[in-house]
């Protein structure tokens, strides 16, 4: 079993540079064009040249603490937020729910008296 071990590395390895590749924004990858990134980690997988090639040349750069980095939904810079930590996207809850109030006033009425006032 453990002879397998090297061959389940550079698989693991290739499937996950070529995915990463794939996922990544045109206008992020460096060097060179992304199709061209996509044939060389598909040619070159089985030796391990393509995918380090991609780390190290092709894969867009993470920035470091204090940079910036791709932010939630494409918006601006700044570092990655968790949609409950997001205030854009909590605001944006606060508007469906108001909008959702106004057309159906009974509703409202449902939610002021929830499952936790129901409780004796």
């Amino acid at each position: 079993m453990l002879r397998y071990l090297p061959f389940l590395l550079v698989l693991a390895m290739w499937i996950y540079a070529f995915i990463d590749c794939l996922n990544t924004p045109e206008n992020e990858v460096r060097k060179l064009p992304k199709g061209a990134w996509v044939l060389i980690i598909v040619l070159f997988g089985y030796a391990l040249f393509g995918s380090l090639a991609w780390f190290l040349a092709g894969r867009p750069r993470r920035a470091t603490a204090g940079g910036t980095t791709r932010s939630f939904g494409g918006r601006g810079g700044g570092r990655w937020v968790a949609p409950d930590d997001n205030p854009d996207f909590l605001k944006s809850l606060d508007k469906d729910r108001e909008a959702s109030r106004d057309k159906d006033p009974e509703r409202e009425r449902d939610e002021d008296h929830g499952p936790d006032e129901n409780r004796g």
